[in-house]
């Protein structure tokens, strides 16, 4: 066992002890290290946001209008929209911020309801397109590839559980006989679907723990060789 000198990591592990006696129940120790971590990532958040959208996109772009309207004239400088553009997102970043006073904050929906609409609008195409589109396209396959065993197989794996997945959705029909049977078999598959991906995200916690470890064993109490 050899304990390192180094206070920052010293910092870490007593931090991380504070997060993991929350296994033992709620205690003063844990209420700290949480307000601590949650107080320290706002802080963070807040700065590196100011520093990477404020400054380099707002600020910036202004300068750089400002410079063409300087340089170029009326008419190249009001041309140049898309670095004034700018000003009209720092707007609603202003209005927002006007929720934190209650008699004004009612301007702040403004803002919230310009974000929503537009943040909606730009995800339904994205998701529309990967979740829907690539879907369809991923699963409109071959039932039989000459001399690819393997590449046949998951195909054929692939048409049916996507057919059988969407006649147990299909409630229109009661879910008896050969359709029933169908519907079942899809059942199968979304199962083995859901327990894939919580196998997946447990493994990436059981990481994220492992990594805890072996930073408390291995880099502060140099326990592991």
């Amino acid at each position: 066992m050899h304990l390192t000198p180094d206070i920052g990591i010293w910092i870490g592990g007593l931090l991380t002890l504070g997060i993991f006696s929350f296994l033992y129940g709620d205690n003063p120790y844990y209420k700290f290290c949480e307000a601590l971590f949650i107080g320290v990532s706002a802080g963070h958040w807040f700065v590196t946001l100011f520093w990477t959208v404020f400054v380099a996109k707002m600020i910036r772009n202004v300068e750089i209008g400002l410079n063409t309207f300087i340089t170029q004239g009326f008419s190249a400088g009001m041309a140049d929209y898309m670095h004034w553009s700018y000003i009209f997102g720092g707007i609603l970043g202003f209005l927002m911020l006007l929720r934190l006073f209650p008699k004004i904050g009612w301007i702040s929906r403004w803002s919230l309801a310009f974000v929503v609409g537009t943040t909606s609008g730009y995800y339904f195409i994205t998701y529309l397109v990967s979740n829907g589109l690539r879907q369809i396209q991923r699963t409109i396959l071959p039932l039989y590839v000459h001399g690819d065993f393997y590449t046949t197989i998951g195909n054929l794996i692939i048409i049916v559980g996507t057919f059988c997945g969407l006649t147990y959705f299909f409630f229109s029909k009661e879910h008896k006989g050969t359709f029933g049977g169908l519907a079942r078999l899809g059942i199968w598959f979304l199962m083995i679907t859901f327990g894939a991906s919580f196998g997946y995200t447990v493994m990436s916690r059981m990481s994220l723990l492992i990594g805890r470890m072996d930073y408390i064993f291995g880099t502060w109490l140099g326990m592991l060789g």
